[in-house]
């Protein structure tokens, strides 16, 4: 089996515990740019597939905004479906127990990287 790939997607002091998110985008399987985000929680980072699991929109109608204003929940500005940072799951609103999709990263020498398998 291959190994995983890393791919740059910020640095790690564009990331602060519970500020902007970090876009990018992911290549899907049939070749589409999917957008995604990472963030900082509680110290640690993730990232998640930008893509609300009510409606496929992107939880920010403005750049990086996922948190809602205590820092502690990702929030869909559309429908207001909160989810919790460090897992994903959503504990409010109209999708509440369905997920975001999670993505593999890892954070070293002052950068936050995706791990990607190759094709």
């Amino acid at each position: 089996m291959a190994a995983a790939q890393a791919v740059l997607i910020c640095s790690s002091s564009s990331l602060r515990n519970g500020g902007d998110a970090a876009r990018f985008t992911v290549a899907a399987a049939s070749g589409e740019a999917l957008p995604a985000f990472a963030i900082r929680y509680q110290g640690q980072v993730f990232a998640y597939l930008n893509r609300c699991r009510h409606l496929p929109i992107e939880l920010d109608l403005q750049d990086g905004k996922v948190f809602d204003l205590s820092g502690h929940y990702l929030i869909c500005s559309m429908h207001g479906a909160r989810y919790l940072p460090g897992n994903g799951r959503c504990v409010g609103g109209p999708c509440r127990g369905q997920a975001l999709i999670a993505l593999d990263v890892a954070e070293h020498d002052g950068s936050v990287w995706l791990n990607v398998m190759p094709d």
